[in-house]
């Protein structure tokens, strides 16, 4: 690896996922991981394998059709983790074990309930059994950040003597300050023997929101590899957002005096992948990403944007593929007008797919005047959704009524398994309840609502909106996703996804699993 390029591994996948009230089915990992794949990660931390049958398989899918970044599995410094890992992606031609144990005095009095000469030798064992099936092996003292420095710098001695390529630094509790931070790692490649012949890499946590701070301040005292997720998504607080750090280093150039080999065009497109299947908006001021990054409010702002961009932009929004013109469409624009624009947007559809959007595009353009770039980024993650969504029940026909001296009351029509109408009604507090109530109805399943979220799209009252919904049952949570001009043919859209994929889940669990189940 030369010294002057900085590797990016994506755990969205993996850490991503573990955001309270995210699941993601196969079909949307592999989405997501191929997106990665064109943004040019260097590394994707496709799963836990050994965490449940389902991962073992998406992880395994994965390694086996994404080609090009190095494909890797985490897993516990146990046997069977390690064994589950590599049978997951020992078919990438690029495999890598991440083996993670606990080193903090915390953790293992708390936690593991060993002590330290115990977690050595778990993790010493754990490298060398990863190596023996794979050249690739990252090990991850977790919470290194608040280790005993003595004993972390040991560890990173003996897992690398047997045979750790990549050494990362996990700062699990987002506990480092990034100048406190910078010192460790200056130390650490001081004092560590063998250092030198590997990578030294940092996973940073965002619980002080210096997820991304911290990181920058790991390039610049010698980390080589940075960990995090798109759109700073993960535990509690979060991830460092792997697109700020990216564009942080490749626009000023001058300061890391490092490249990256990733395409920042697809920064923008990976964002709102990442958004809609993970049902976690991204806030209107994100950096880098979010709806309000490159717009301009202040008169004088305005008038130096006009001027020159470079006065209030520090980078250009075609840099990280925001697009560059909004071309608006309506009821009289043919599939040409629709296909120029959704090519512009990064959508490459078949004809097949173009005709199918297109009848889409013509119901949206009766309920709207203008059709925005934002109204068909709305209207293809609709026909994504769709197509990748488990599907037991669609939603043929809606009606509902309400006010405020009358009962909110709702009637739905749904198509069944079985390919035939059921209906059934309901009323409610509120129509989306009602809706909701009524669904069971036809269903037969009890949920209880968690989270209801609505959000306009565009500007204007026939705005186009999309609604998050997410459900509980048995203690296990289900996210669904719904968009229309009408905000409670949204919600009943949202609700039936996050009752299809509970179904489907169901009927995941209750069918029988070929071979071994790992613990």
């Amino acid at each position: 690896m030369a010294d002057d390029k900085v590797l990016f591994l994506d755990t969205t996948l993996r850490d991503g996922e573990q955001s309270a009230g995210i699941g993601m089915t196969g079909d949307e990992k592999m989405e997501i991981a191929r997106q990665l794949q064109r943004m040019r990660v260097d590394i994707i931390e496709a799963g836990f394998a050994a965490s449940s049958p389902g991962d073992f398989e998406a992880v395994s899918n994965i390694a086996r059709e994404v080609k090009g970044p190095i494909i890797a599995s985490l897993a516990r410094a146990v046997p069977n983790d390690i064994d589950q890992a590599w049978e997951a992606v020992k078919n990438s031609d690029r495999p890598r074990i991440h083996v993670f144990l606990s080193s903090s005095e915390i953790h293992q009095m708390h936690q593991l309930r060993k002590n330290r000469e115990e977690v050595m030798e778990m993790a010493v064992s754990m490298v060398e059994r990863a190596k023996s099936y794979c050249p690739d092996v990252e090990f991850s003292p977790m919470d290194a950040t608040r280790t005993n420095k003595e004993y972390l710098f040991q560890m990173m001695e003996e897992v690398i003597r047997a045979g750790a390529t990549t050494i990362n630094i996990a700062d699990t509790v987002g506990y480092a300050i990034p100048s406190d931070f910078a010192d460790l790692l200056m130390e650490l490649r001081q004092r560590v023997h063998g250092i030198d012949g590997v990578t030294l890499s940092v996973h940073c946590h965002n619980d002080l929101g210096l997820a991304v701070s911290n990181s920058l301040a790991a390039i610049q005292a010698g980390a080589f590899q940075v960990e995090g997720c798109i759109n700073g998504i993960g535990e509690r607080a979060g991830n460092a957002s792997l697109e700020e750090i990216i564009m942080a280093v490749d626009t000023r150039k001058d300061l890391f005096n490092v490249e990256t080999g990733i395409d920042t065009t697809q920064i923008y497109p990976t964002s709102r992948l990442v958004s809609r299947i993970t049902g976690m908006s991204v806030q209107a001021n994100k950096a880098v990403v979010g709806e309000n990054a490159f717009r301009h409010a202040s008169g004088i702002h305005q008038d130096g944007v006009l001027k020159d961009r470079s006065t209030y932009e520090v980078m250009q929004p075609e840099r990280v593929g925001v697009p560059g013109s909004s071309l608006v469409l309506g009821k009289l624009s043919g599939r040409a007008g629709l296909q120029s624009r959704l090519e512009a947007l990064g959508y490459n559809l078949s004809r097949e797919e173009i005709s199918a959007v297109f009848e889409s595009f013509k119901d949206l353009a009766d309920k709207k005047r203008e059709v925005t770039d934002r109204d068909l980024e709305i209207l293809m993650d609709e026909e994504k959704r769709v197509a990748s969504e488990p599907i037991m029940y669609t939603l043929d026909q809606i009606q509902f009524s309400g006010g405020d001296h009358d009962v909110p009351t709702a009637t739905v029509r749904l198509i069944g398994p079985d390919q035939q109408l059921h209906t059934d009604a309901s009323t409610g507090n509120g129509p989306v309840d009602a809706v909701c109530n009524a669904i069971d109805r036809v269903v037969g399943c009890s949920c209880s609502l968690v989270d209801f979220n609505v959000q306009s799209v565009s500007e204007g009252i026939d705005s186009m909106g999309t609604v998050t919904i997410r459900v509980e049952s048995d203690g296990k949570v289900y996210t669904g996703r719904g968009a229309s001009t009408d905000i409670i043919v949204a919600s009943a859209k949202a609700y039936l996804s996050a009752v299809n994929r509970m179904l489907a889940a169901d009927e995941e669990a209750s069918a029988p699993v070929a071979g071994s189940t790992p613990d």
